[in-house]
């Protein structure tokens, strides 16, 4: 059985997999100098997100736990949580 962490990083993985892959393709095909190859900026936004994915969702899903943050750093938040 995997831990909740490794759930955890899978979940936010997929998840940030999507955003990025979103954020790439719109700009892949909304920038003109981009129309001329398509075919090879298209599977460069796939191979990126899915590279990238996984090293942001291990801080993400850090901050999920609340066994991460202290009794005052909880009542501050952060960055993500705000």
């Amino acid at each position: 059985m995997l831990s909740t962490d490794t759930w955890l990083k899978i979940i936010c993985s997929m998840m940030i997999n999507a955003i990025l892959f979103g954020v790439g393709i719109v700009t892949v095909l909304m920038v003109p100098a981009f129309s001329d190859n398509l075919k090879i900026w298209i599977p460069v936004v796939v191979v990126v997100s899915f590279a990238v994915a996984p090293l942001l969702a291990g801080y993400v899903a850090r901050r999920m736990r609340l066994r991460n943050w202290g009794k005052k750093q909880w009542r501050n938040g952060d960055l993500i949580s705000g």
